[in-house]
């Protein structure tokens, strides 16, 4: 299925999503990452590792500083920006694609953008700090919208819907109008189902299996399924509670769940493993194009 095309224009920066996949690069400055374990925690390693995944392939890194695993806790805005800012700034040196800055609060938005940053990866869609939305408008950088039932805190407390597809497409309809009429360009609004935000194991399947149905947005769609719980649930022994994230199996089939999001709709894929992704999705682009 060929995916609508947006071009995606902002600063010296731009963007053809549709005929090729692209990839968000996932680093974790952390201590407590679900994915990695905080393996990327201080500055230089957090920056050595953004510029293996731009060499491995990326065509976004996503800096993030606050862990939004299920029932963790926030952060301060200072711890934030101490963790974000050195990272951004040293990358930012060093590559040309673009940073996007993972949080939801104004004044790390601003000081991320002010290294280097331009993109702002909202998981609240501009629900959580008021000022982040007028702040995308004014800086005009792309903003993603992403669904989530409350907070990391309390979003996989026995999470329910009648119609998850229908909920999550119709949550996402209102964020993009919400953050039109904070002065935000519909052409620099990306949306993201929120896989593993709120929902249950089978909520991410069915959101994959339906992601053709957030086409009618008519936005790009940005899809983060690496490494999840759901994954690794289906991967594990029966005796087994959980298994490490990045297992060579979680892999793969954190892998098969990007190719059947690309394979929905999906312009954009969060990842871990960029290089594997990467691979994968060239193949994936191909048979997509084949004539």
């Amino acid at each position: 299925m060929a995916n609508h095309v947006y071009e995606l224009n902002w600063g010296h920066h731009h963007l053809t999503l549709g005929p090729r996949t692209c990839i968000m690069g996932v680093v974790n400055i952390t201590p407590d990452s679900f994915s990695d374990g905080g393996r990327f925690f201080d500055t230089q390693t957090a920056a050595a590792h953004g510029l293996t995944l731009a060499a491995a392939g990326a065509d976004i890194i996503d800096i993030g500083g606050e862990s939004t695993r299920p029932f963790s806790d926030p952060v301060s805005e200072e711890e934030e920006i101490d963790r974000v800012v050195p990272v951004i700034a040293e990358l930012a040196r060093q590559i040309s694609i673009p940073i996007s800055i993972d949080t939801t609060k104004s004044k790390v938005a601003r000081r991320a953008l002010a290294a280097g940053a331009s993109i702002i990866n909202d998981v609240s869609a501009l629900r959580v700090d008021p000022a982040i939305g007028p702040l995308a408008a004014e800086q005009a950088v792309p903003v993603i919208l992403m669904h989530m039932l409350g907070t990391p805190k309390t979003m996989q407390v026995r999470p329910e819907y009648g119609d998850v597809v229908g909920e999550v497409r119709d949550f996402l309809a209102d964020a993009i109008k919400r953050a039109q009429a904070q002065g935000i360009d519909r052409n620099r609004i990306i949306v993201d189902p929120g896989i593993g935000f709120g929902k249950t194991f089978d909520h991410n399947l069915l959101l994959l299996q339906k992601l053709a149905a957030f086409q009618e947005l008519g936005v790009p769609i940005l899809v983060g399924a690496s490494r999840k719980a759901f994954i690794r649930n289906l991967l594990k022994p029966e005796e087994a509670t959980d298994i490490p994230a990045d297992l060579p199996a979680v892999e793969a089939g954190s892998q098969a769940a990007a190719v059947t999001a690309v394979l929905n709709g999906a312009h954009i894929v969060r990842v871990h493993d960029v290089a594997g992704a990467r691979a994968a999705l060239t193949v994936v682009d191909a048979i997509r194009h084949a004539s």
